[in-house]
């Protein structure tokens, strides 16, 4: 069931966020005023479909709970494990909220349980980059030794030593970084995807305050990786 509901939801948050950029390339120019409007229709339909995913959302996000405390290298399964319990917390603020919008219950702050839930996004994103930050790491690291090994082999000078200068050391990082994600694609996407999504929250907490496109484009991108990884399921980064 949770399978066959995930396809929808990113489609749904896809199409959103499409929307909310467009109508954001679309607002300073003249003569789009209906189409702006139809845009802001259609984001405010699509934003209201997704709500009645929410029961899935909730029994993915305790399902992934379940599966990350089984993960074998503790990081993983530090991060993970919290990272997820704070998505089921956040989206019982979004139930909530929902309760409240179609007027289930009352005496409700809505903006004080927006900044709850909210909050506990940015902590499940936050969390969620930590682990992904470890696996480049640990991803970097090997590539250093395969490569020292190939040039240990082949008898070659390395080509970067330990910098003496900034500009060797970047260039060297950026290397170790760039071979890295190469080797591991679900890494790269899974690390795109959060730090995509990352944008909302902190635009919501005033972190950092960005503009509508940035968001939609940010929500954009992280939910076509999303449907990446939901037809190529080889994609989507395991714990170890």
């Amino acid at each position: 069931m949770i399978t066959t509901i995930l396809p929808d939801v990113l489609l749904h948050r896809a199409t959103q966020h499409a929307c909310m950029l467009l109508r954001y390339l679309l607002e300073s120019k003249a003569g789009k005023e209906a189409v702006v409007t139809k845009l802001k229709n259609l984001e405010t339909s699509v934003s209201t479909g997704r709500k009645w995913f929410r029961l899935g959302n909730v029994l993915h996000a305790i399902q992934a709970t379940e599966q990350s405390i089984q993960a074998t290298d503790l990081v993983p399964r530090l991060c993970l494990t919290l990272a997820n319990l704070n998505r089921v917390v956040y989206y019982i603020c979004d139930t909530v909220l929902w309760a409240k919008s179609v007027g289930l219950t009352s005496g409700i702050n809505r903006e004080k349980w927006q900044m709850r839930a909210a909050r506990h996004y940015y902590y499940f994103l936050l969390l969620s980059l930590v682990r992904d930050l470890y696996e480049v790491l640990l991803h970097m690291g090997q590539v250093a030794r395969d490569r020292a090994k190939r040039e240990k082999s082949s008898g070659d000078p390395p080509k970067y030593s330990v910098a003496n200068e900034e500009s060797e050391w970047l260039q060297s990082f950026l290397l170790l970084l760039f071979q890295s994600l190469k080797r591991n694609p679900p890494l790269f996407l899974d690390t795109v995807k959060n730090f995509c999504d990352i944008l909302i929250p902190l635009n919501q907490l005033g972190i950092y305050k960005s503009n509508l496109g940035v968001v939609g484009f940010g929500g954009l991108v992280s939910s076509v990786a999303g449907l990446i990884t939901v037809v190529y399921p080889q994609l989507k980064l395991k714990a170890r």
